[in-house]
């Protein structure tokens, strides 16, 4: 699953359920997944090549034959473990997204049919990528935590790393590991990752839902804000 390029600072805490405008949010960031969801699955179908995690979840997908959604929940899952020794807190999207993005996409996989001519496998890859720069707006604006993937990296950046450099190892990482396990590398993969920096960069601070000033959501978002990357994933 794709990383984005929006990574709350590690010293700041969200909570598990919101104080301000609950309603609004819970919707955004349930709906906001769910795309993302449908995104992923519209980028795996094709088989023209995903994101550096995607590589890895559908290396490990082919080897286990476990449906890769699942491989998203259960790496998903593994990861968040690793925030423990990290010390990073988790909010209630960082939960919400383990479990339902794979959901989404084992689901989707499932329902819909491969195309198999090259230009609608591209037509639904690239409609895949947009609505993944979309749903990644969603449910980053809902501000209710990073995912588990974005999460580890701002942990492992805040003992004194930087997080360009940390993102970088961890995503040539998995991509050469999901590469050597038979997942899907292709053009694709480098499309997402030259086109996915941009796009999230006009969709997060349009989605971004506002707080009132001062309180723990609103500084949260001020300090996501600030530390956005605007560099494809």
């Amino acid at each position: 699953m794709a990383t984005t390029d929006t990574i709350p600072n590690s010293g700041s805490t969200v909570g598990l359920w919101p104080r301000e405008r609950a309603v609004a949010r819970l919707t955004q960031l349930i709906l906001g997944l769910a795309l993302y969801g449908v995104s992923e699955a519209m980028m795996l179908a094709p088989g023209v090549g995903v994101d550096p995690w995607d590589v890895f979840h559908t290396g490990l997908a082919r080897i286990s034959g476990i449906p890769v959604g699942t491989v998203l929940i259960v790496v998903g899952a593994l990861v968040l473990l690793l925030w423990i020794p990290l010390r990073q807190r988790p909010g209630l999207g960082t939960v919400a997204n383990v479990v339902v993005i794979g959901a989404v996409v084992d689901l989707i996989l499932t329902a819909t049919p491969v195309p198999h001519t090259l230009w609608l496998r591209w037509a639904l890859f690239l409609s895949g990528v947009i609505l993944n720069a979309v749903a990644t707006g969603l449910y980053i604006g809902a501000g209710l935590g990073a995912g588990p993937r974005d999460g580890l990296t701002t942990a492992i950046a805040a003992h004194g790393r930087s997080i360009r450099v940390v993102r970088t190892g961890v995503e040539v990482s998995v991509l050469a590991v999901g590469w050597l396990l038979g997942g899907n590398v292709g053009l694709g993969t480098v499309v997402y990752a030259l086109g996915i920096g941009p796009l999230v960069h006009v969709t997060i601070p349009r989605l971004r839902l506002n707080t009132a000033p001062g309180t723990p959501s609103a500084r949260q978002s001020q300090t996501t804000n600030e530390d956005r990357i605007p560099e494809p994933v």
